[in-house]
């Protein structure tokens, strides 16, 4: 299930059982799955498997998160809340995210763009 996948990660850290449920509803609360937490992966869309994929890792509290286009199979609506939740992380929680995408909307919201064209960096811009 979705608090199941969640979860996984912190009890291998060894945090108590009670706990990781805890957080595991928070962050599934966090990225709009509240109401799915009991529902196996088949059961849920493509873009609910993804926020799945990004409350489980957050779960671990990472230093920073490498994220492959994690905007690609949610709407724009579900993609600015996602968004939005990462900007607020990378200035409370000082959590870094490197992303590698095509979406415009995550590009323009970098702190920094590396571009890359047939494998070589074409362009590194730092943005204010």
């Amino acid at each position: 299930t979705a608090i199941e996948n969640v979860s996984f990660v912190m009890q291998m850290q060894g945090r108590p059982n009670k706990e990781c449920r805890k957080k595991s509803i928070s962050l599934l609360k966090e990225v709009g799955l509240a109401d799915k937490i009991n529902k196996r992966p088949s059961e849920l869309s493509g873009g609910q498997q993804q926020r799945v994929a990004v409350a489980r890792a957050l779960a671990s509290k990472p230093d920073f998160v490498l994220a492959d286009e994690p905007t690609a199979n949610l709407d724009s609506v579900s993609s600015g809340e996602l968004l939005d939740m990462m900007a607020e992380l990378n200035q409370k929680e000082e959590m870094t995210f490197i992303f590698s995408t095509h979406d415009q909307r995550v590009i323009d919201r970098a702190h920094r763009v590396v571009t890359l064209v047939d494998g070589q960096i074409d362009n590194d811009e730092v943005r204010e």
